[in-house]
């Protein structure tokens, strides 16, 4: 199956314009779209899960636990932690990258700390 993304609120937002204006095909929903705003992490994560979107997020504090509490009862289509120091341009190529040479399987229940 393709890989399909999710920003959260926190992602800078050039990430997802990056990888959109490179390649419009990819599916990558912003926070905004999606009504992300006030919701909690475990509500981000179901929601990112419900529409089988891999959640790409700056969170390295509290989304870990979360996602390590959400992955006890749920499935979840994986998450994609990125630091805010990282470049924004090797972001960007990863996650197209990873569009392109992957299925979302591959990252089921997995916590990927980008860039590789």
């Amino acid at each position: 199956m393709i890989v399909r993304f999710q920003a959260d609120q926190n992602l800078n937002q050039h990430i997802v314009s990056g990888v959109l204006q490179r390649v419009p095909e990819i599916s990558f929903q912003t926070a905004q779209q999606a009504e992300l705003s006030g919701l909690s992490d475990i509500e981000v994560l179901a929601r990112a899960a419900a529409q089988d979107r891999i959640l790409v997020t700056h969170d390295r504090r509290t989304m870990p636990f979360h996602f390590a509490d959400f992955i006890k009862k749920n499935s979840s289509p994986g998450v994609f932690s990125i630091p805010r120091r990282a470049k924004v341009r090797t972001i960007i190529e990863e996650l197209i990258l990873i569009w392109s040479a992957s299925e979302s399987e591959d990252y089921i229940n997995r916590f990927v700390t980008l860039p590789l």
